[in-house]
This record gives C-alpha cells, sequence and structure tokens, in this order.
C-alpha cells in the first residue's frame, strides 16, 4: 500500500487522469440510466431532454459566479467543495427514487441532475485551472489538457455500457449508487494524494477578477473561438440530451442499445482526442482549421442521420458525431487555456462553459421540439445544414495568418 501511494505521489499527472476518469465513467453510468428511466417514465423527447439540459443549462447562470470565485478563492480550494456537490447531487437520486414512483421518479432524477449541474460547472471551472498546477512544467498543458479529454471520452465509452446494463440486470439503483460514490474517489485524490504546485496559482481580488475584465484580456483569438463554439454547440451539440431517443429510433429500444449507440459516440470521441493530442500544437495554432474543420464532420454525420441509414449506418455516423464534437469542444478549450493568461483561466473556462453546456443544452430542447413536430430526419437535417454553412464560413477564414491574442 505504502509503495502504491509513492507511485501515485510521483506521477502527479497519472493519478488526477486516472482519478477524474474514473468518476466520469460512474457519472456517465449514472446519467444514461436517469436518460433511459426518464424517457420510460414519461414516454416523452422533451422531458428527457430536460435531462441533459439540467446538467448543462446551469452553466448559463453560474458559470459567471464560478469562473470569478475559481479566480479570486483558488482553483484547488473551489474544485475539493464543487467535489463535495456533485456527491451530494448525485445522493438526491440515490435515496429519492427507491422512496417515490411515477412522475416522483422522474422529478428527483431530474432534480437530481439540475443538482449535479449547477455543482459542476464550479468543478469544471476550477479544474481546468488546476491542471496548470499539476503539471510540471509550463509547456506540458497542451498535452495534458489533450489527455484529460482523450480520458474524458473513454470513461463516456465505458460509462454507458455499465448504465445500461446496470439498469437492465440488476436496477435502477445499481447505476445510481455507483454514479454517487464515484465523486469520492477524486475529492480523496486531491485532499490526500495531490501535491501540485500551488506556487504557480494567479488570483485575482477586487474589480479585477470580473468576467468582462477576462473577457477583454483574453485576447482576439479566444474571443472569437468562444463565440464560434457558442453557435456551433446551440446548433448542433443536441446528442447529449437526446441519445434515449435517437437511440430508440435508430438503434433498438432496449437499454443496451443505448448503452451502445453511446459507446460508439464515445469512440468517436476518444479517436478525435487522439488526435488533437496528438497534433495539439500545430492545430491550436490554426484556430479556424481546428474549429470549422471539426463542426463540418459533426454536421455532414448529423446530414448522413437524416437519410434514414439504417442501425448499422447510424452507428457509423454516430462516431462521426463524436469525433467532430470532441474535437470541437477539446479544442476550444486547448485555446483558451493556452492563450490565457494564469490569472484569468478560471473565468475562461467559465466562458467556455456557457458556449459548450449552455449552447448544447438549448439546443438539445431545440431538437426534441422539432423532433416532436416533425421527426427526427427533418431535425438532422434543418440542424445539420445549418452547421454545415457555419463550418464552411469558419474554414473559409483558414489561410489567414493566426491573429495574435
Amino acid at each position: 500500500m505504502t509503495g502504491l501511494v509513492r507511485s501515485l505521489l510521483r506521477n502527479q499527472q497519472a493519478t488526477f487522469l486516472l482519478a477524474s476518469s474514473l468518476s466520469t465513467t460512474g457519472s456517465f453510468a449514472g446519467l444514461t440510466a436517469k436518460g433511459w428511466l426518464i424517457l420510460q417514465a414519461s414516454d416523452s423527447a422533451l422531458i428527457t431532454a430536460l435531462n441533459f439540459a439540467g446538467l448543462a443549462l446551469p452553466s448559463l447562470l453560474i458559470s459567471r459566479h464560478a469562473g470569478v470565485l475559481t479566480d479570486r478563492l483558488g482553483c484547488e480550494r473551489v474544485l475539493v467543495w464543487a467535489q463535495f456537490g456533485l456527491f451530494a447531487g448525485a445522493g438526491v437520486a440515490v435515496v429519492g427514487y427507491p422512496l417515490t414512483i411515477g412522475t416522483g421518479q422522474v422529478i428527483v432524477l431530474l432534480l437530481s441532475t439540475l443538482l449535479v449541474g449547477v455543482a459542476s460547472t464550479y468543478e469544471l471551472s476550477a479544474r481546468n485551472k488546476y491542471c496548470a498546477l499539476v503539471v510540471d512544467r509550463p509547456e506540458q498543458l497542451g498535452r495534458f489538457l489533450a489527455s484529460f479529454s482523450v480520458l474524458f471520452n473513454v470513461a463516456k465509452l465505458v460509462g454507458p455500457p455499465i448504465g445500461g446494463f446496470l439498469v437492465a440486470g440488476v436496477g435502477a439503483s445499481a447505476a445510481l449508487g455507483i454514479d454517487a460514490c464515484s465523486y469520492l474517489i477524486p475529492i480523496a485524490t486531491v485532499i490526500w494524494i495531490l501535491r501540485p504546485h500551488r506556487e504557480r496559482e494567479e488570483l485575482s481580488g477586487g474589480g479585477n477578477a470580473d468576467l468582462r475584465v477576462a473577457w477583454r484580456e483574453c485576447g482576439s483569438v479566444v474571443r472569437h473561438t468562444l463565440q464560434f463554439t457558442a453557435i456551433a454547440c446551440l446548433i448542433g451539440f443536441f446528442h447529449p440530451g437526446m441519445a434515449s431517443v435517437i437511440a430508440r429510433e435508430t438503434i433498438g429500444p432496449s437499454p443496451q442499445d443505448l448503452g451502445l449507440f453511446t459507446s460508439v459516440l464515445a469512440a468517436g470521441s476518444i479517436s478525435g482526442g487522439l488526435v488533437l493530442r496528438h497534433h495539439s500544437s500545430a492545430l491550436a495554432a490554426r484556430p479556424s482549421l481546428l474549429l470549422g474543420g471539426s463542426a463540418l464532420i459533426t454536421a455532414l454525420s448529423q446530414l448522413g442521420m437524416a437519410s434514414d441509414p439504417g442501425p448499422r449506418g447510424a452507428l457509423v455516423l454516430a462516431f462521426g458525431i463524436g469525433a467532430g464534437t470532441a474535437v470541437l469542444l477539446s479544442g476550444a478549450n486547448l485555446i483558451g487555456q493556452l492563450r490565457s493568461a494564469q490569472r484569468i483561466r478560471g473565468r475562461v473556462a467559465g466562458m467556455a462553459q456557457i458556449a459548450f453546456l449552455g449552447g448544447g443544452g438549448m439546443s438539445g430542447l431545440a431538437a426534441a421540439s422539432l423532433t416532436m413536430g416533425f421527426g427526427l430526419p427533418f431535425c438532422f437535417g434543418l440542424l445539420g445544414s445549418l452547421g454545415a454553412m457555419v463550418a464552411l464560413l469558419e474554414l473559409a477564414r483558414f489561410g489567414r495568418a493566426p491573429t495574435t491574442a
């Protein structure tokens, strides 16, 4: 046991990555289970989309406060508080679901997801800034952030089928319990194992710790990256909230089918993340190619979904959606963190959450409304077409010299 602890202390980056990926695996198992249980209880695409919206939309309201608090109080302190909040939010489902029936269970699951979404807003802002304290040298940050994305998507690959098989095999409570317990792993890791370079922390006080100040100081490249990502996510980042509906209509109605669909999405995300990790410096230096190219892959895959490709074709296209989306989100985060001063990285991460999760949450609700009114193929066709136009406009910027932040 002592040897294991010593090994973990020596490999700070690997330890943080492992703890976070284990936690994310449990989280995606729980999120998948909740989505399937809500769909079964409500049989409503819109209510099912509210599950992801509850996770994503709090970022619109509190990301500003999360980023400011991270830069004022320090990322490590906020990270620990947020992880306890995640555990408490997930615990609401563990306790409340067995005690309710029907509509009450749907309400409990949505409330749990909402509380997790609030805590996640603080956790993501703090974690992005905390990564700079874990690496040994500043030049390692880009590759470390890209590695984080890869392992995050590995967890997305493993978590959903675990959630689906647990719901089908041993019941919902087991999946929800794993979700809650998984948050204890990063809490223990950050408090007792990691020894970050705290001397690198740069805090902002008073009027300097304001989102408007960070917006002005982050530079034109970061501002454009955030704006483009928000638009792209608003149009095309609806598959997390609609996963249960998409899987049911394209693959099959069982929780295992949902697990298969989300696992293929995650496999695409892993592949995209590996490409980004291998070419992180080159792609970060060409923002328009990175942003426009990834958005175009997602949009073309969505257009393919509109043509009724059958279960096998849908899985191939889901791989493309996962790859394109992962590169867009991870690439935008990479650009924002690498091109921002350490003192404003918490607020830049907060603004990125507004773009990613706020746009994605609203996209899921819009896609659900379109699906209920006109059908899933129409939804894919319309939003995929809009996404392709936005991506091509961004690619048209490629060829210009990269703008200096």
